[in-house]
């Protein structure tokens, strides 16, 4: 079992909403596919497990509410959690990459060179599906984020690398 990689993916979807949107110091709900959970914490995801993960991260994330949901489970971080969060720091290249996708005008290139800003040792591959233009990941994090270029501006996705498999791109 690995709470702390749960951990982690929670805490880096809580800052990366407070990036886009600004942190406003409320409760923060954020839904998850089993399938997802399963993959996170390396083992199936039950209640007793996610009970398990809560006592984990009382001291840092304060109280988590767990509701079933189609297919997987909403978790709401407490107002104390999300404070915390937003605290937190080493998310340079997250922010620097939401504050350059959010510009119009920006070319795909800019988007990569973030990337290479960041780490020598950044993946780019083209997938040019329905849905996404490309695939870049690298050690800056563990994610798989698909780039679209969308004519105006460039959009992301970020996935763990499991569930970037599970799509079958």
């Amino acid at each position: 079992m690995n709470y702390s990689r749960l951990e982690k993916n929670l805490t880096d979807n809580i800052k990366e909403a407070q990036l886009k949107l600004g942190y406003d110091n409320r409760p923060m709900s954020l839904n998850y596919m089993s399938t997802s959970l399963s993959h996170l914490l390396d083992t199936e995801c039950t209640e007793e497990i996610l009970a398990g993960f809560a006592e984990y991260v009382k001291n840092r994330l304060g109280k988590l509410d767990f509701r079933a949901i189609r297919d997987g489970w909403c978790i709401t971080v407490s107002a104390e959690g999300t404070a915390y969060v937003n605290n937190l720091s080493g998310y340079d290249f997250l922010s620097e990459l939401i504050n350059t996708v959010r510009e119009h005008g920006t070319t795909m290139n800019q988007v990569l060179d973030i990337f290479r800003k960041y780490s020598e040792n950044i993946t780019v591959k083209e997938i040019r599906n329905d849905e996404f233009d490309l695939l870049v990941y690298s050690d800056i994090d563990e994610y798989c984020y698909c780039l679209t270029d969308e004519g105006c501006h460039i959009t992301y996705h970020r996935f763990i690398r499991e569930d970037y498999e599970d799509l079958g791109f």
